[in-house]
């Protein structure tokens, strides 16, 4: 993707700065701990010792500060930080991948680690281990406690890519656990966020997170952009047509059609938490994560031979990160506005560092400083 050379970049440039600028300080404040969510206010950091399920977005967010900078010493904090998710390798938790995933893929580029393939590789052997085929997923598992044969959209984003570098087992493995969630959801409109395995092979429907919640959809979003990326090879027609056209289904309330005036209104650019609390608090998370799948699913289309629905796609993109930059952006650099756990009223307009790491994300995608499948 090469460098966009329009006015409008020049918002999105001095966003990655401060962005990056906010990433030093933050960094500077937490030490060895990992940062989870800062208050609007004062922009200190709430943190953990081992990284709970976001660990990984903070190794990725210092990563992408590495390989931004070049610097020996931004490199090394990073190696640090990915050293330190290594606790989570046999942790059981399909959020694995959101750890393991996420704080490992960055650090294969242009001076990264290699420790960091290494933790990849076992992660995702572990992970494939804990498969079930029966089930044709990968458990939500008992580490944050809760049953375990549970299927969470939150389980899908990394997790698909890292099964499936394992090869042809490991991409079995990945389209199935990929095609469950796709599935489930497809049950409800909205889609619902967490299913419980019951007998007989059902599924039943979980009360939490609620249906409408602001990450199910982009998670899902991500988690198809990535199995259409690394699973294209052993996909038949068939397959990849049944997964674009899940696509095509969940974004379709956010972008314009290619002819005719829309027949509802599109989905707004920045989510309420709760879909059916409109006047709640807004999940901007929710947002830079759609914008970071917007992004991938554009670049898979536009070498798909698919060009204007690659230019929807790019455009809400890149209409979603000019808005958080513009209005949720604040002069130091804190995305504010994320939504931890509406439910819980935790962290209701704080910022995230998941919320950083992918407006991060979708701020290199778009200026060309990231290809899209680097991670």
């Amino acid at each position: 993707m090469s460098r966009e050379t329009t006015g409008q970049a020049s918002w999105a440039d001095r966003a990655w700065t401060v962005v990056l600028e906010r990433t030093a300080q933050t960094a500077a404040e937490v030490g060895p701990r990992f940062p989870l969510f800062a208050d609007p206010e004062t922009g200190t950091w709430k943190t953990t010792s081992r990284g709970s399920w976001t660990g990984g977005f903070w190794a990725g967010l210092l990563w992408l500060r590495a390989l931004a900078s070049g610097a020996p010493e931004d490199r090394a904090a990073a190696a640090a930080c990915t050293r330190r998710l290594a606790h989570w390798i046999d942790q059981d938790t399909a959020t694995r991948g959101l750890i393991l995933w996420y704080g490992t893929a960055l650090a294969a580029g242009p001076g990264g680690d290699s420790l960091a393939a290494g933790l990849r590789e076992a992660a995702a052997r572990s992970c494939l281990a804990a498969y079930d085929p029966e089930q044709e997923l990968v458990p939500w598992g008992a580490a944050f406690g809760g049953p375990r044969m549970l299927a969470r959209v939150d389980a899908v984003p990394g997790l698909v890519p890292l099964l499936a570098g394992l090869g042809t087992e490991g991409e079995r493995a990945a389209y199935g656990h990929l095609t469950r969630h796709l599935t489930l959801s497809h049950t409800e409109c909205p889609p619902r966020p967490a299913w419980q395995s019951g007998p007989d092979d059902g599924w039943t429907p979980c009360a939490e997170p609620a249906p409408g919640w602001s990450r199910t959809t982009p998670w899902l979003l991500l988690g198809l952009a990535d199995g259409l990326h690394c699973l294209a090879d052993g996909l038949n027609s068939r397959a990849a047509g049944a997964l674009w056209e899940a696509a095509d289904r969940l974004t379709a309330p956010g972008l314009a059609p290619a002819t005719a005036p829309p027949l509802a209104p599109p989905a707004p650019l920045v989510p309420p938490a709760q879909e059916d609390q409109p006047s709640g608090p807004l999940d901007t998370s929710a947002a830079a994560i759609e914008s970071v799948a917007l992004l991938k699913l554009a670049a898979l289309a536009r070498a798909t031979d698919r060009g204007d629905q690659a230019d929807r796609l790019t455009t809400r993109a890149r209409q979603i990160l000019h808005r958080l930059c513009t209005r949720h952006l604040s002069a130091r650099g804190a995305l504010t506005d994320g939504c931890y756990d509406a439910a819980r009223a935790l962290a209701p307009r704080h910022e995230l560092i998941w919320g950083d790491f992918f407006l991060a994300m979708g701020l290199a995608l778009l200026t060309g400083r990231l290809e899209p499948f680097t991670t």
